[in-house]
This record gives structure tokens, C-alpha cells and sequence, in this order.
């Protein structure tokens, strides 16, 4: 059953209360569309309407002669901006004479708007980012379990019954087929081999020459794979961390994590099965770093994710750089934490530029201060209050 909760997103009052032109990206599903709707626009122009799309593409100077027929101010609204990149910088030139409305643009591939020639800051237009649910949006309705399992895209998490199935009708159609002709790959089932392999090491540092020779597929292509799925808003790149003077090595690869922990194991086929104890810990990880990103992007802020290994194997999940100073977080899907889990937060402070806030994030229910002043706390405690404080 569909449950008929009104999830309220993070960013609506903003985007209510502004006047700016907003473009709104965010990958399939995340509730883009359904965001603009309910800012209550005098009108919708949906171009995945197959109709609609023809029309605007076969007779470019439609939308002018359109706006110009407006008579008062308006909200309008063009859903999935990307089918029609030179929309946007119609749009543009529009808002440089002096347009009497306002646009809310909702894409879901920052590729297309570029490979059309689109700019995606183009003066008058403001960037804002739309998320599966997050853990704030959520509130009483979250469970971690289901998080880890099936994800938190709304109408995965929200539908009891049918939800397992949309997830997989998402990995199989939509990135399989979708993305498949993004890649402009002639070999179908070289793409297949590696959207399986990179789901597989999402949130693991990436070698790229091992998964080329286990794929069979050049490391470039690799390369150039990684890179669709980045500016399709699939997965998110977590840079390592450089100190800026130091002896130690510290590893040089990325680290790429899928937007949402449900699609990632749609995509292995693990969406529907009972999760292994380290395979849960794993996706826990992943989902923090997940939940961090979704704060920044809600609180339009400007930090820095990064993660920190040296080549002993020490290891920091992610380093959260503020400006002032650096959060750097550890993760563990336990209810205990113990002095020897704080090795890697202790090991990169010494190699820290910087003032270093040190945080075990567990899910166990105490805080805990340990010798060198790491601080553990469950999740919870981590997102509802230390978050909150460095706004």
C-alpha cells in the first residue's frame, strides 16, 4: 500500500520564498516535478511529454511567442529541462530584456544541458539540488534498515507494496537503458559489465586499472564511464584527501558513492534479500556520506567532502572541510565504540592543516569522549545536533 504521508522537502520554503529563477536538478525520482507542483505554477511544461517535446523541438521559437502571450506575471514551470537544452539559454535571453516571471527549471542530467550548449549558471538562473528523502525529511517515518535496503527515493520508501519492484524497474530501465545511451557506447554489454562492477565498489577507493582488467574494458572507457554517471547525478565523487606538508603517503584514487543505497543494490540484485553483517556496515557508511551531501546541498553550503587513507591502510571515512576548521568522521554499524576504532581520526590529525573535530558516528545510543577528544555518538545524535551547529 502507498502510504499518503506528505513528506515536506528541505528546501520548499526557500524556494517559495524567493523570487529568483531556479534551475532544480536532482536524478530521476527524487519528487523534482512533483517539488515544482507544489509551488502552485500558472503553468507546466512537462518535456517528457513525448507530444510536448516534438513541438518545442521541431519550432524553437514557440516559447517566445508563448511567454509573450502571457498577460500577468507567472510561475512557470519546464520539467526535464535537459531534453531541450537550448531552451535554457532561450530562457536566458528572455530574463535579459526584463521578464515579468519567474522559471523553476527541473532537469535530471547536468550532461545533456552541457552537451547541448547550455550554461548552467547563466547569470539569472540559481542551481539548487533535490535528494532522495533524508533522514530530516523523513523524521518519524525513518528506519535505518530500509534506508540501507531499499533506499529512500519517495516512491521507493513510501509504497509498502510495490516499492522493491519500482527500484527494480529503475536499475533495470532507467540506468541500464537510459544512461546506456548517454555512455554512446557501442558495446551494450561493456557498459552492463561496468555499471555492475562500480555498483559493486561504490564507497570503496577505485582502481581503475583492476576493474579494467576485470571488466575487459580500457581504463579510459572506465574513466569516461565514471564520469557520465557523475554529471548524470548518479554518483557522487569523494576525492582524496592531500595534506598540504607531510612525510606520510596517503592514497591518490577517488571514491565514488551511488546517490541512493537502494539503487545501488537494485542494480546487484540485493534489493530483495537479507543484507550480510559487512555488507550492511558498508552501505551504513555510505549512507552518512550520503546524508552529509544532502545537508550541504539543503543548506546551500560550500564544504568540501573528501577521505583519507595512507598507504599502510589507515583509514578516515570522509573529511568534512567547513573552511574554518575540519570534521572528520569515522563510521561504524555497531552499538559499541572502543579506543582502538579512533587509530585512523588520530592518524589524520597529525597530518591535518587545520583545527580537526573528530567524530566516531556509531549506532550505539551514548556519547562518549575518548583520550585524545574523538568524540562517538549515534547517528541521530550526529545529525540533529553536531550538523545543525556548524550552520
Amino acid at each position: 500500500m502507498y502510504m499518503t504521508y506528505m513528506i515536506v522537502r528541505k528546501i520548499t520554503d526557500s524556494l517559495k520564498k524567493s523570487n529568483k529563477n531556479i534551475l532544480l536538478l536532482g536524478p530521476r525520482q527524487v519528487g523534482k516535478s512533483t517539488l515544482a507542483q507544489s509551488l502552485n505554477p500558472n503553468l507546466i511544461i512537462n518535456l517528457a511529454d513525448e507530444e510536448l517535446y516534438l513541438s518545442y523541438s521541431k519550432d524553437p521559437g514557440k516559447i517566445k511567442r508563448e511567454l509573450a502571450a502571457i498577460d500577468k506575471p507567472s510561475l512557470i514551470v519546464f520539467d526535464e529541462i535537459q531534453r531541450i537544452p537550448s531552451l535554457l539559454n532561450t530562457l536566458q535571453a528572455h530574463l535579459d530584456v526584463g521578464s515579468p516571471h519567474r522559471f523553476i527549471l527541473t532537469g535530471s542530467s547536468a550532461r545533456k544541458l552541457k552537451r547541448g550548449g547550455a550554461n548552467l549558471l547563466p547569470g539569472r538562473i540559481l542551481l539548487e539540488y533535490l535528494d532522495p528523502l533524508s533522514f530530516w525529511e523523513l523524521g518519524s517515518l525513518f528506519n535505518l534498515e530500509k534506508a540501507l535496503q531499499t533506499g529512500s527515493l519517495p516512491g521507493v520508501y513510501l509504497d509498502e507494496e510495490e516499492g522493491a519492484e519500482t527500484l527494480s524497474s529503475y536499475a533495470n530501465t532507467y540506468l541500464r537503458e537510459e544512461i546506456q545511451s548517454e555512455a554512446i557506447a557501442k558495446n551494450i554489454g561493456a557498459y552492463a559489465r561496468f555499471l555492475d562492477l562500480a555498483a559493486q565498489s561504490s564507497g570503496e577507493w577505485v582502481n581503475y586499472s583492476k576493474i579494467a582488467n576485470d571488466s575487459e574494458i580500457p581504463k579510459e572507457t572506465i574513466r569516461r564511464f565514471y564520469t557520465i554517471l557523475e554529471e548524470t547525478l548518479i554518483v557522487f565523487r569523494i576525492p582524496p584527501f592531500r595534506p598540504t606538508s607531510s612525510k606520510r603517503r596517503v592514497s591518490q584514487r577517488d571514491r565514488f558513492v551511488f546517490f541512493d543505497m537502494g539503487v545501488r543494490n537494485a542494480i546487484l540484485g540485493l534489493h530483495k534479500q537479507k543484507l550480510s553483517p559487512i555488507e550492511t556496515g558498508k552501505l551504513f557508511e555510505q549512507w552518512v556520506c550520503l546524508e552529509c551531501i544532502h545537508f550541504i546541498h539543503s543548506e546551500k553550503k560550500e564544504w568540501k567532502f573528501s577521505a583519507y587513507r595512507t598507504d599502510t591502510g589507515v583509514e578516515v571515512d570522509f573529511i568534512l572541510d567547513i573552511g574554518e576548521k575540519l570534521i572528520a568522521i569515522e563510521c561504524k554499524l555497531s552499538k559499541n565504540a572502543q579506543e582502538v576504532d579512533m587509530k585512523g581520526l588520530r592518524s589524520f590529525e597529525s597530518v591535518a592543516h587545520k583545527k580537526v573535530d573528530k567524530f566516531l558516528v556509531y549506532t550505539g545510543q551514548t556519547r562518549q569522549v575518548f583520550s585524545k577528544g574523538e568524540c562517538a555518538l549515534s547517528y541521530k545524535d550526529f545529525f540533529e545536533k553536531v550538523l545543525p551547529e556548524l550552520v
